[in-house]
């Protein structure tokens, strides 16, 4: 069998579960923007179907889905550079999903730590859909021969799956159709902790609005939120092995290097020494010059709705000018009878 050699080409999703804020920004829009001038075919994709593996109220997650859409543009991702789409507007994820519900086993959904986090005790109750939920995510990446994904640590599993059913797939039917693809594990931007609590994840639930900068807060709400976030009497550190133990400090100057696009070794060669009180001016400035654009772009498109849903039909038909055949080909190898429509 000749190794197939697969064009590069990226794909990565997030949810669309409301409330961006500056970790999903910092950790996954920013690096999205900046490197879709790679050359690289990219597809950015809001993944409603696996939102729905679990309840949904109908309008806010028609809601969520297009400030999500509205947060990629916003960030800088250009729906001309990059196809950025909305999953269940490509019937072709579900429809290769059916395939790897077929060639994935049991055993290896059952032993996903998500599926083990999410389903509990209670598994019996649990959704079919959110056991097979790395099988539709696999689906996602190699309904377009994706040969790199941008993930994080806690996505390495189902990338492994992926793996695992492409290999499978391509030696049931002694083929070499789909590539292994690769998982891009991000570096340091950003593991991006909470304003009121450095050991914690910033994140859309904690019931306090200062944990979080809110992708949609305006100038002085930024602002407010950073001079009041929690920090320690030390002054900044000549060293990044001192921030070790301080996890607000650390956290805040992670932030700083992440937004200024440059090193925390550098942040701190710059500013050692510095109290807060000095610093933290700084950081708000610098995070009002970055987030506020961003903040208004995305109330300006959330008040134009056709336009947003015009860049995700545009986006639906240039996706599936790449998955329509790879799906064609698919079902020719398991041996569907007719033509799919594409």
């Amino acid at each position: 069998m000749t190794e197939t050699t697969f064009t590069p080409r990226v794909f990565s999703g997030i949810q669309p579960s409301g409330n961006l804020h500056l970790g999903n920004y910092l950790g996954a829009l920013k690096r999205f923007a900046d490197a879709q001038n790679n050359g690289i075919e990219s597809i950015y994709c809001m993944v409603d179907l696996h939102a729905i593996t679990v309840w949904q109220n109908p309008e806010d997650l028609r809601r969520a889905t297009r400030e999500l859409c509205a947060g990629f543009i916003a960030s800088g991702i250009d729906p001309e550079k990059s196809i950025l789409i909305n999953q269940s507007q490509v019937p072709e994820h579900a429809q290769l999903a059916w395939i790897f519900n077929c060639v994935a086993r049991m055993g290896w959904m059952q032993r996903m730590t998500q599926w083990k986090d999410k389903a509990g005790k209670n598994q019996q109750n649990a959704s079919l859909g959110l056991l097979a939920y790395p099988s539709l995510m696999a689906a996602d990446i190699l309904i377009y021969h994706a040969t790199h994904v941008p993930v994080g640590e806690d996505q390495k599993q189902h990338m492994e799956l992926t793996r695992d059913i492409a290999a499978k797939f391509n030696h049931d039917y002694g083929v070499d159709f789909f590539p292994l693809t690769e998982p891009v594990i991000e570096g340091a931007a950003t593991r991006v902790m909470s304003l009121r609590d450095g050991s914690k994840k910033m994140s859309k639930s904690d019931p306090s609005d200062a944990s979080r900068i809110n992708m949609t807060d305006d100038a002085d709400t930024i602002a407010k939120k950073i001079r009041k976030a929690k920090t320690d009497p030390e002054p900044l550190p000549d060293n990044t092995d001192a921030l070790e133990e301080r996890p607000e400090a650390r956290n805040l100057v992670n932030i700083y290097a992440a937004l200024a696009d440059t090193t925390v070794e550098q942040v701190i060669a710059d500013h050692a020494g510095q109290n807060f009180a000095t610093f933290k001016p700084l950081l708000a400035d610098l995070a009002v010059a970055k987030l506020a654009p961003i903040a208004g772009e995305m109330s300006r498109l959330m008040g134009e709705q056709d336009e947003i849903d015009r860049i995700l039909s545009r986006g639906a038909e240039r996706a599936r000018a790449i998955t329509a055949p790879i799906l064609r080909k698919t079902y020719d190898i398991v041996g569907m009878v007719g033509p799919v429509e594409g």
